[in-house]
């Protein structure tokens, strides 16, 4: 394929000129001729420039709008791979991809945690008020624990909290702090009973195993549930 030259008449008209100069002519008419040419291709040169440099910059302009676009949709996307949609908290592979990252580091305590009769709630006021006290739920434990710990939200109404660094003892004290915040103030989607939530509590070395510690942050939630709800338990000694 053959490229195409834009500038072709002006080459031509530039050509004819060197021509004319080189010659040597003394005829003035020929000079006049050569240079309104060249004149007149040379202002058409300068329009093609200034159309072909304000094309360039628009497309530059698009392809970087398109860029920021498909970086933006690739941000939601990787946020919504790894986040509960109604929450926002870290959803279940998440929670556990970040506590093998953490455990490679450091050492973790983690607190399992659920809604106590969360289905009679569903039950008797609808799975809207249900997903509303979820909502409600993560709200507290949000503003509990400030900029510590990672929220995952691990099933229906189950939620784990991961504390990277942080001992039994302390993580214990945090998850009685959270269950007061939970069960101290009625849920304004659910003005006409208490929500209150138990409480599991383990803690792993680094290097240690997640699936181990959160089994035995559950055994201890089961054991809260056994013991008459809305209480902590921690991991048996």
């Amino acid at each position: 394929m053959t490229d195409v030259d834009l500038f072709e008449a002006e080459a031509e008209a530039l050509e004819r000129a060197n021509t004319v100069l080189a010659s040597g002519t003394q005829e003035l008419t020929r000079y006049r001729a050569a240079l309104e040419e060249l004149v007149q291709n040379y202002g058409q040169l300068m329009r093609q420039s200034r159309r072909l440099i304000s094309r360039s910059d628009r497309t530059e302009r698009e392809l970087n709008q398109l860029n920021s676009r498909l970086k933006q949709l690739s941000d939601e996307l990787e946020y919504k791979a790894r986040h509960d949609n109604l929450t926002g908290a870290l959803n279940r592979g998440a929670v556990f991809e970040s506590a093998h990252r953490i455990l490679e580091k450091s050492a973790m305590s983690v607190i399992v945690l659920d809604i106590d009769f969360f289905k009679r709630i569903n039950d008797e006021f609808g799975h809207p008020t249900g997903d509303a006290v979820i909502r409600e739920l993560v709200n507290r434990l949000r503003v509990a624990l400030g900029d510590v710990g990672l929220i995952g939200r691990v099933g229906g109404e189950e939620f784990s909290i991961l504390l990277a660094g942080m001992a039994l003892d302390e993580a214990v004290v945090l998850a009685e702090h959270i269950r007061q915040a939970i069960s101290g103030e009625l849920f304004p989607c659910l003005p006409s009973r208490p929500v209150t939530s138990s409480f599991g509590v383990s803690w792993s070395v680094a290097g240690g195993d997640f699936e181990d510690a959160y089994a035995r942050a559950d055994e201890a939630l089961y054991q809260a549930k056994r013991g008459g709800r809305n209480r902590v338990e921690r991991e048996a000694a």
